[in-house]
C-alpha cells in the first residue's frame, strides 16, 4: 500500500482524522473534490477514501493502482460496485458508527412535528407569551406520542433502534414488509396494511432501483390522512412532488426530511421554497454527532488496517 486519499474530506466537518494517519500509510486529504479532478487525485493512491464522491466505472477504468475504497457512510451509491469487482478493488463500508445518532434525530424531528417546539419559541421571542392574558399559549396544537402506531420502512440496526425509542414512548410498532414483497415475513405486516395503520412512518430502507420514490402519488393516497412521515435515510425514496401536493391537501399532517433528492440541494427546491407550516427539512445531520463522526474515522482506520493484514471487513458485494 503506497498511498490513499479521502477525497472529500471536508464532508466529516471539524473530524479529528488522526486515526487515519495512524495506519502508517501516507495520507492526502483534500476537502473538496469535483468529478474532473478524482482521477488525476487517485492517480497514484492504493486507497481512495470517498463519502459521496462519485467514482464510475470509467474513473476506476483508469486507476489500475486503486486496490480498496473505503466509503464513509454506510450506504454505497456512489461507487459502481460490479465495475470495482471488475477491477479487483475492494469496497468496504462503515457500519454501526450512527445507531444512536440517527434514531436520536428521528424522535428530535417527531417531537417538533409533535410538540411544536420552535413555533413556541419563536411565539415567546416575538411576545407573544409576553401578551397572553393567560398563563400559557395554546395557539399550536401538541399530538402525544403515546397511542400512535410507528411504522417502520427498513428494519435494519436503525429501524430497530429508532423503534425502540418509539416503544419507549408507549407507541404501538409495526414492521413494514417491502413493498410487492412474495411473501410477508413473521413479525411484518404487508407494505399497504401498515401504510393504513400508520400514525408515523420511519423510513430506513436503502435507495435501490426497486425503493427509488417508494414514496409517490399512490403511496400517499394509501396512507391515514394526518399521518406524519419522517425520512433520515436517502432522499431518492420519496418523489417531492408529490410529498408537496400530499402536504398541501392534507394527505399527510405532515413530513420531517433529513435528506433530499440532491445533495445539497439547489436553492430553488419545491420544498425548500414550500415554507409550509407541516414541512421540517434538516440538512443530512442524522448521522453527524461528534461521537458517531469519530466511531466512523475510527472504523475507517480498522477497515484500512485489515485489509493492510489480510483481514477484510465491511466488504460490499455487487448485487442484482
Amino acid at each position: 500500500m503506497n498511498s490513499m486519499v479521502f477525497l472529500d474530506a471536508a464532508s466529516m466537518g471539524d473530524t479529528d482524522l488522526s486515526a487515519l494517519s495512524n495506519t502508517a500509510i501516507p495520507l492526502t486529504c483534500y476537502d473538496h473534490t469535483t468529478e474532473q479532478q478524482v482521477v488525476p487525485r487517485l492517480a497514484q493512491a492504493s486507497i481512495a477514501i470517498v463519502n459521496k464522491v462519485q467514482l464510475t466505472a470509467d474513473m476506476l477504468l483508469q486507476l489500475p493502482q486503486l486496490k480498496l475504497i473505503c466509503v464513509a457512510a454506510t450506504g454505497v451509491n456512489n461507487v459502481d460496485l460490479v465495475a470495482a469487482q471488475q477491477q479487483g478493488v475492494v469496497v468496504c463500508n462503515v457500519r454501526g458508527y450512527a445507531d444512536t445518532a440517527v434514531p436520536q434525530h428521528v424522535f428530535a424531528l417527531l417531537l417538533q412535528l409533535s410538540n411544536k417546539v420552535q413555533q413556541y419559541h419563536q411565539a415567546v421571542r416575538v411576545g407573544h407569551w409576553s401578551q397572553s392574558r393567560h398563563f400559557c399559549l395554546l395557539d399550536y396544537p401538541i399530538t402525544e406520542l403515546a397511542g400512535k402506531t410507528f411504522v417502520v420502512i427498513g428494519y435494519g440496526a436503525l429501524g430497530q433502534a429508532s423503534s425502540k425509542l418509539a416503544l419507549a414512548f408507549g407507541m404501538k410498532v409495526i414492521i413494514a414488509e417491502q413493498q410487492n414483497a412474495p411473501y410477508c415475513r413473521e413479525g411484518r405486516v404487508p407494505f399497504a396494511a401498515a401504510l393504513a395503520q400508520a400514525d408515523v412512518i420511519s423510513l430506513h430502507c436503502p435507495l435501490t432501483p426497486l425503493t427509488e420514490r417508494l414514496f409517490n402519488q399512490q403511496t400517499f393516497a394509501a396512507i391515514k390522512p394526518g399521518a406524519l412521515l419522517i425520512n433520515t435515510a436517502r432522499g431518492g425514496l420519496i418523489d417531492e412532488l408529490a410529498l408537496l401536493d400530499a402536504l398541501q391537501h392534507g394527505t399527510l399532517g405532515g413530513a420531517a426530511l433529513d435528506v433530499l433528492t440532491q445533495e445539497p440541494p439547489l436553492a430553488d427546491n419545491l420544498l425548500i421554497q414550500a415554507n409550509l407550516p407541516n414541512l421540517l427539512l434538516t440538512p443530512h445531520v442524522a448521522w453527524a454527532s461528534t461521537e458517531a463522526r469519530l466511531r466512523m474515522v475510527q472504523q475507517l482506520a480498522d477497515n484500512i488496517t485489515a485489509y493492510t493484514e489480510g483481514n477484510t471487513q465491511n466488504q460490499i458485494w455487487p448485487t442484482g
